[in-house]
């Protein structure tokens, strides 16, 4: 992988990410279509803390469907018309929670000695009005608002590239609407374990983002000074240079999570774990993806536009064109054959040539005659 990276980073090996980037844009959008799709087609289970109600919470002997659907009926013979269709899950293997709509304190004291007479133990209430619900749901919304505004401004700030923002807030809104179609498909709870997981994730796609960004900045500094890179091929090499570092980190981050989210889905049952760790794993993962193959392409596409761009991309294509010129003449120069040229003896040829005595023949003064 060391050397792969290497090679990567020093362009012998190269993918490309920003030339097949309409496949890019082609594969996101089918999966954001299928993600936005979830919203509308089932909607979001909010949890008790967004729509208000009672959450019961009740021991037993053992958690499972049949306890579950003994639960149900407990809740039903409580003669309490505003507790009808709960929504009955397990928590854990001796833990069950039942949520219902809002009660008072008598229903919801008829429904725990219900539950109490149907086996259930340590039975105990969390009411929640709706009005909390409405605080929640409101900060969550004010609080992604300000971090969406924040992150314009200092992308702006750091990089003096508004295309730069606008890719960034692309690749935010990408990570957004996968994790929240998983969400509406998956059925699992909206609960504020899931804002939190929301606002992390953005954090982290903005800083795989910016990573790449800092690298396509290095690499097309003075680009309208030269003719040998386009900013697309430099914009290309900064993707490849940093792609290992990508997959390295997003494996480290995604391991751990992938276990939180394996305990709290298979071994606790639901759960702010679960709900937190869904949340980080899908959101992580579309991250690394945006970050590679939909950022920093958006970004080139949008420089692309530029005049100044436009001319130095002209000019290396020039250039280019007229090497490939020289070296194809330079190359048949170099094969022609020189015309054969007709030999003629000479004059000298005919007269005897001197011969020169080996050097021990000779005498001491050289050349000259024997003393």
């Amino acid at each position: 992988m060391s050397t792969f990276g290497q090679h990567l980073y020093e362009g012998r090996v190269s993918f490309d990410f920003v030339g097949r980037r309409k496949l890019w844009y082609s594969i996101s959008a089918v999966i954001v279509v299928l993600a936005a799709l979830g919203f509308v087609v089932k909607g979001f289970n909010y949890g008790v803390e967004f729509k208000g109600g009672v959450e019961f919470t009740a021991k037993v002997q053992v958690a499972n469907s049949q306890t579950s659907d003994e639960m149900v009926q407990a809740v039903e013979d409580a003669d309490v018309p505003e507790a009808g269709d709960p929504t009955v899950q397990t928590s854990g293997s001796d833990t069950i929670r039942i949520q219902t709509r809002a009660l008072t304190q008598d229903q919801a004291t008829a429904v725990t000695q219900s539950l109490e007479k149907a086996g259930a133990s340590e039975v105990s209430q969390n009411l929640i009005g709706p009005t909390y619900g409405k605080q929640v749901a409101t900060k969550a919304l004010t609080g992604l608002i300000v971090f969406l505004v924040v992150v314009v401004i200092f992308i702006w700030v750091y990089f003096r590239e508004w295309r730069m923002s606008a890719g960034g807030i692309v690749a935010l809104a990408h990570d957004l609407i996968i994790t929240g179609g998983v969400y509406a498909w998956s059925g699992f709870e909206v609960t504020p374990a899931t804002v939190t997981g929301l606002l992390t994730i953005l954090g982290y796609s903005l800083y795989d983002t910016v990573v790449v960004f800092d690298k396509v900045r290095e690499n097309t500094k003075g680009i309208l000074s030269s003719t040998t890179k386009t900013y697309a091929e430099q914009g290309n090499l900064a993707v490849n240079q940093t792609l290992v570092r990508s997959i390295n980190t997003s494996i480290t981050a995604l391991l751990p999570v992938g276990a939180l989210l394996f305990v709290g889905a298979g071994v606790l049952g639901t759960g702010p774990l679960k709900d937190l760790a869904l949340a980080l794993f899908v959101g992580m993962a579309a991250g690394t993806y945006s970050s590679i193959f939909i950022a920093t392409p958006f970004v080139v596409q949008l420089k692309e536009r530029e005049p100044a761009i436009k001319a130095q991309t002209a000019r290396v294509m020039a250039r280019r064109a007229k090497e490939g010129e020289g070296l194809s003449v330079g190359s048949s120069t170099a094969t022609a054959v020189a015309p054969a040229r007709t030999v003629r003896t000479s004059g000298a040829a005919k007269r005897a040539q001197p011969s020169r005595k080996p050097r021990s023949q000779r005498g001491k003064g050289g050349s000259g005659p024997e003393r």
